[in-house]
């Protein structure tokens, strides 16, 4: 039966090469996996539990110990990174690396099993407890990077990591430019910048639009409505409407299934125009 989440053939055939790269268990490991990835969406989808994997997909532990492996060996950030770079030549772009990128988190609650987790309060006056989604997007408006943390890390240090992950994927070599909000301080814009050598730059209004009347409008700033957008995609799927996670590691590894499944749906509409 097939489910209206599942990889089409087109997204197959990018996925395929970057999923069984990474395999060392000979030829029967990519028997099956086209058939896990599909499960691991339909869970990003629909929120449902792992116990409650329709029996269509194999033991849900398959597909558990297939999903923890590859946010383990880093396999889901090099297949973002790949796909995305496949897009941008595909949509025109003359380089595969950008050269600006806009950073952005959102606040996503926790919702605790009962367990220890790693959630806990946002910020040094937030009452929310859950955790911090970073979303690192460029031009084309697509995620380029993602990452899960707590609550409570600092927009600066949220900045700083989702930079070394740049680093790490090989993602930041011609970057120049990086766009934060005004959630980060003066002070902390610097240092990120004199750490990474790029120009961080702090972007909002500093007098919000009004119309005729003095009311406040809405007025989306230069490129950076574009990592909002990237969000609102993102928890689409619901799995991200709460973190259900209990560690930092499993909570990243959804954000990048979620990720990928964008990034892989815009590869259909370009592959089809």
């Amino acid at each position: 039966m097939a489910y209206p989440s599942d990889l089409t053939n087109d997204q197959w055939t990018h996925l395929e090469p970057l999923l069984t790269l990474s395999s060392k268990r000979g030829p029967k490991h990519g028997t099956d996996i086209r058939r896990v990835v599909d499960a691991m969406l339909d869970i990003s989808y629909t929120g449902c539990q792992w116990r409650f994997l329709s029996d269509e997909f194999g033991p849900w532990t398959r597909v558990w110990s297939r999903f923890r492996r590859w946010w383990r060996n880093g396999t889901w950030t090099r297949v973002l990174t790949a796909l995305h770079a496949w897009l941008r030549t595909a949509l025109g772009r003359k380089d595969l690396r950008p050269s600006m990128v806009v950073i952005d988190t959102h606040l996503a609650r926790g919702a605790s099993n009962g367990g220890v987790t790693f959630h806990n309060q946002g910020g040094p006056y937030g009452r929310t407890n859950g955790a911090k989604r970073i979303v690192c997007v460029d031009v084309t408006g697509l995620p380029l990077c993602v990452r899960a943390v707590s609550a409570s890390t600092s927009e600066a240090r949220a900045v700083e990591q989702i930079l070394d992950d740049l680093a790490y994927s090989g993602a930041g070599e011609r970057l120049g430019l990086v766009l934060v909000d005004r959630g980060t301080a003066v002070s902390s814009a610097t240092r990120v910048s004199a750490k990474f050598h790029y120009e961080v730059r702090r972007v909002g209004w500093d007098d919000p639009p009004r119309n005729e009347h003095g009311s406040k409008v809405f007025r989306p700033i230069r490129h950076a409505w574009r990592v909002e957008v990237a969000h609102g995609h993102l928890v689409r799927r619901r799995r991200l409407g709460r973190c259900f996670e209990n560690t930092v590691a499993s909570a990243t590894g959804w954000l990048h299934v979620a990720a990928i499944s964008e990034v892989l749906r815009e590869i259909s509409r370009t592959v089809t125009c």
